[in-house]
């Protein structure tokens, strides 16, 4: 059975979602941001990225485990930052490029980013960004390691400037060190990029950024977004373990029938956007699992409730898929304000928050009508996306 839920008001809360890498105030979006139908971006976008992030931890990849031909990138997730250089985190590093590397044969347009740092090993960008020096040695050896697995670019992934993170080094320099350090990687890969004769095929440089006003208030994107071909903004996650309320993770907007507003990624972009980010090169990010609370108040069927002292957790899609989904207790609701799904389940009073295809086809409208340069997910190493995955390609690619 699947349900719309009703048009209601929703009881109030008194404070909102816990971010755990920093506190949020969240404001009501502009007038701009708020309607559902923003007018065509007069940038133009020609042709749209699918990017995937892929876990490198995992074990026993196979070329049958990512659907080379409907991706345009794939960010290898994570490298590490020791002693102010990029090192390989995995032991199956070198076995886990060799088979991304020959996913080139089924698709020769593919590009393969090295991803550095992450939630858990930020803990070093902010020495690695620090001097002239720092940046010129922290540079290098990001070229190093992508000639050495043969890749085509870098990904930095600094969760998060000006901020501890997972227990980071952070400074207020962070803020000016990080543009620099986005130059500097500028110029040591085009360098490369000439030396390889790569003036049609350049070696790329891209971050990931986080959804909110604290990342854009602690970085220069109006000056940095000069080193970068493109942006990829996490707009998920939203609400977190880390939150007392069970709320969307991955809404396209905000619920405006809610007592309090709440996050969404057309907020999240409208801030990339004013933060003087041209919106072509911002690239939205899709979540491939769900977020789950347990505990959950039972009002408005879980929905923005109280969730204090639960079981908190995250599902890949094929998990939700094969046992959620209108499954076991759980009916799938649609929340049309926030072009999002969500589960329920009374008897567990347990919600889970999710992205799934219909929700993925408003996300993939919104890209084109925004104008931006296409969709991310996290994540994508053994399938667990394929229908999410199908729906980006049909709607971006082959809808275009």
């Amino acid at each position: 059975m699947i349900r719309t839920l009703p048009t209601r008001t929703f009881c109030s809360a008194s404070f909102f979602v816990l971010i755990s890498f920093i506190l949020i105030a969240f404001a009501k979006p502009d007038a701009k941001s708020a309607d559902n139908n923003q007018l065509l971006s007069n940038q133009t976008v020609t042709e749209y990225k699918i990017i995937g992030y892929v876990a490198g931890w995992r074990q026993g990849w196979t070329t049958a485990d990512i659907d080379a031909r409907k991706l345009t990138h794939i960010n290898y997730a994570f490298a590490d930052i020791a002693d102010g250089r990029v090192t390989e985190l995995n032991e199956n590093d070198a076995h886990n490029f060799r088979v991304l590397d020959s996913l080139k044969i089924e698709n020769p347009n593919l590009k393969i980013l090295i991803s550095v740092g992450g939630w858990t090993r930020s803990t070093y960008f902010s020495d690695a960004a620090l001097t002239e020096e720092s940046r010129q040695i922290f540079a290098e050896s990001a070229v190093d390691f992508m000639l050495r697995h043969n890749l085509d670019g870098v990904d930095l992934d600094w969760e998060y400037p000006g901020h501890p993170g997972a227990g980071n080094v952070y400074r207020k320099a962070d803020k000016q060190n990080f543009t620099k350090m986005l130059r500097e990687l500028r110029r040591q890969l085009d360098l490369q990029g000439r030396l390889d004769g790569r003036e049609e095929n350049p070696y790329l440089l891209t971050i990931a950024t986080g959804a909110s006003r604290g990342f854009l208030n602690n970085t220069e994107m109006h000056l940095a977004h000069q080193y970068l071909d493109f942006i990829n903004v996490m707009t998920y996650d939203y609400h977190t373990g880390g939150s007392p309320v069970a709320g969307h993770h991955a809404n396209l907007f905000p619920n405006q029938s809610v007592h309090f507003t709440g996050p969404s990624a057309d907020q999240s972009i409208q801030w990339h956007i004013d933060a003087g980010i041209p919106s072509k090169k911002l690239v939205l990010g899709v979540a491939f699992y769900g977020r789950y609370w347990t505990g959950v108040r039972r009002d408005n069927y879980g929905l923005y409730q109280y969730a204090p002292g639960s079981d908190r957790g995250t599902y890949r899609f094929d998990e939700l898929r094969d046992n959620y989904i209108n499954q076991n207790g759980f009916t799938r609701y649609w929340d049309e304000e926030a072009k999002a799904p969500f589960l329920w389940n009374p008897d567990e009073q347990k919600l889970i928050s999710y992205d799934d295809e219909e929700s993925v086809r408003y996300k993939s409208h919104y890209i084109k009508t925004r104008g931006l340069g296409g969709a991310m997910f996290w994540e994508y190493s053994n399938n667990f996306g394929l229908e999410l995955l199908d729906t980006l390609y049909n709607e971006l690619i082959l809808n275009d």
